[in-house]
């Protein structure tokens, strides 16, 4: 499982990161489009060092400099890989025929799979039938993770698919930079877990 950051940043939010690896998340995207590269600096200052390598920066790759970090994540407005080679480098696609290029990266992210939960209107791209095909041509495998309205429920069926594993958005961190109700949050973080190691 990869759990995605908010888009935007809120209070203590360095204080939950560190609460959540400690409570066993792998890997960290942090993605915040609107961040200066100094906010980011801030914040990757204020989470434990020994869970940098497990952070894949979405924005401002100048930081690996700064920090021993997991890798970076290509995408519309970062496409173009860092001159300082990170151990990891994954990506996004929005289409199976993205799929057929994809072997040049560590993991993948496949999206929207399902509709989405933090994104309103952002439909399911795929249908059943579709990702059954891909998965038996070999196009879905371990290396492509499961994005958009990733659940508990749903997980079942990512599996199913073929998928390598999900990243979490919506349906982890919910309402939480608004009620701040930290125990609810990590309720969701250990059910996520329950079903992905049941």
């Amino acid at each position: 499982m990869i759990v995605i950051t908010t888009e935007n940043s809120f209070e203590g939010e360095a204080l939950v990161l560190n609460q959540l690896f400690e409570r066993g998340m792998k890997i960290l995207h942090l993605r915040k489009p609107f961040a200066s590269e100094e906010e980011l600096y801030t914040l990757l200052s204020q989470v434990n060092e020994r869970f940098h390598n497990r952070i894949v920066l979405h924005d401002q790759f100048s930081l690996l400099r700064s920090f021993h970090l997991k890798g970076v994540h290509l995408n519309r407005r970062n496409p173009i890989r860092p001159q300082q080679e990170p151990a990891s480098v994954s990506s996004s696609c929005h289409s199976l025929e993205e799929l057929e290029n994809s072997n040049d990266f560590n993991y993948v992210f496949l999206s929207p799979v399902f509709d989405s939960i933090s994104k309103s209107g952002y439909t399911h791209a795929f249908t059943r039938e579709e990702l059954q095909s891909a998965k038996a041509k070999g196009l879905i495998n371990n290396k492509v993770i499961a994005l958009g309205g990733i659940s508990p429920e749903t997980i079942p069926l990512v599996a199913d698919y073929g998928f390598g594993g999900i990243a979490v958005l919506g349906a982890l961190w919910g309402d939480f930079p608004q009620d701040k109700d930290k125990e609810a949050l990590l309720k969701r973080f250990d059910n996520f877990n329950s079903f992905l190691y049941e």
